[in-house]
C-alpha cells in the first residue's frame, strides 16, 4: 500500500533492535519503513497497515517468524503480502519449512549482501 510519500512500506521484523536499525538504514529513502519486535506485532501491523513487504526474522519471543508467516499466508486478506525470512538459521530444514510448509517467498540468511536483499525486494514487489 503505497502511503503519503508514494513509497511502498516495508514492515521489518526483528527481535534485535540493531538488525531492526541495520534495515531501516539500508531501506530509507526507498522505502516506507515500519518495525514490530516480534512475531505477534507483526501480525497485528500487518492486518492493520498492510504492508507492501515483509522481512521477518525466525527466532523472537512471543511468536516465532514461521508462525507468525503463516497467520499472514493465511489470511485472504494478508496472503499477496510477500515475506522474505531474514534469519541465521541456515540449514535446509528451516528454509524448507518457512518456504514450503509456511508459505515465505524468499529465504535470506544473515548476514546477507545488501544488493541481493534489495533485489530480492524489488523482483518481489514487481511481481506482487
Amino acid at each position: 500500500m503505497e502511503n503519503k510519500t508514494g513509497k511502498k512500506t516495508v514492515l521489518v521484523v526483528d527481535d534485535e533492535e540493531h538488525v531492526r536499525s541495520l534495515l531501516k538504514r539500508i531501506l530509507r529513502g526507498r522505502y516506507e519503513v515500519i518495525e514490530a519486535s516480534d512475531g505477534k506485532m507483526a501480525v497485528d501491523l500487518t492486518q492493520k497497515q498492510r504492508p507492501d513487504i515483509i522481512l521477518m526474522d525466525i527466532m523472537m519471543p512471543k511468536m516465532n517468524g514461521d508462525v507468525a508467516c503463516h497467520i499472514v499466508k493465511s489470511n485472504p486478506l494478508t496472503s499477496k503480502i510477500p515475506v522474505i525470512m531474514v534469519t541465521a538459521l541456515d540449514h535446509d530444514l528451516n528454509k524448507k519449512l518457512s518456504l514450503d510448509v509456511m508459505g515465505a517467498n524468499e529465504y535470506i540468511t544473515k548476514p546477507f549482501e545488501i544488493d541481493g536483499l534489495l533485489d530480492t525486494i524489488n523482483k518481489l514487489l514487481e511481481n506482487k
